[in-house]
């Protein structure tokens, strides 16, 4: 029989290997509910300069590093960039755009579902406590002719953005098939929505967003 330390480990492992994992893979799953596991993955993480990251809006974790590691593998000049893994200005500009036409509608509708009554009716003694619903369920899909349509001259036209799309797709914060431009497993995990989230909703990019978002709410079919 293994023991904590050894699924720790094992889980470690297998984090490093695959970079993210689903929270409905076994041993993930354990760990959210078990806090020895939990506590045993991070002290083995926290080991090599790294931690476990986990959101309850994705359906993914992966790791990240520790802070007292970034100086020590970035440098200042590292620390001091825009990004720690060499995305060019307008990859990240596209990467902003995308999570907040993801992201941002998603948290609202996970958390609409979330406190609202069931539709069948029925009385739960604990509404607002119920689960939140999966990030799958709910986040929105853009559609990649508008997004060229309304952002590909600030976006480095058709063959820049198709490039930069690619390299968010090998990155995991998107997944990009045909038309359509879903939500990746690193999305909601690798960028903080607290840092964010003030800043594109009171910031410029809430009245350039704003005609996008409206497109792509609950019910409209431009998706």
């Amino acid at each position: 029989m293994k023991t904590p330390l050894d699924d720790a480990a094992l889980l470690a492992a297998e984090l490093l290997a695959r970079r993210w994992l689903p929270r409905q893979h076994p041993t993930v799953k354990r760990a959210l509910i078990d806090a020895d596991l939990w506590l045993a993955v991070q002290d083995r993480l926290a080991q090599v300069g790294l931690r476990l990251v986990d959101n309850l809006y994705a359906d993914h974790v992966t790791v990240a590093l520790l802070r007292p590691a970034e100086s020590a593998v970035f440098g200042e000049a590292g620390l001091d960039s825009h990004n720690n893994i060499d995305l060019p200005r307008d990859a990240v500009s596209l990467l902003i755009v995308l999570w907040s036409l993801i992201v941002l509608p998603k948290r609202e509708r996970q958390a609409a579902r979330a406190s609202s009554p069931e539709s069948d009716g029925q009385n739960e003694m604990f509404n607002t406590a119920r689960p939140l619903p999966s990030a799958a369920s709910v986040s929105p899909v853009v559609s990649y002719k508008s997004l060229l349509a309304d952002f590909g001259v600030q976006l480095g036209k058709k063959t820049r953005l198709d490039g930069n799309l690619k390299r968010l797709a090998n990155h995991g914060f998107i997944v990009h098939r045909g038309d359509e431009i879903a939500e990746g497993p690193l999305l909601d995990l690798l960028l903080d929505y607290d840092v964010l989230a003030p800043r594109i909703l009171e910031g410029t990019l809430h009245d350039v967003l704003g005609r996008t978002r409206d497109a792509a709410a609950p019910g409209s079919e431009d998706t």
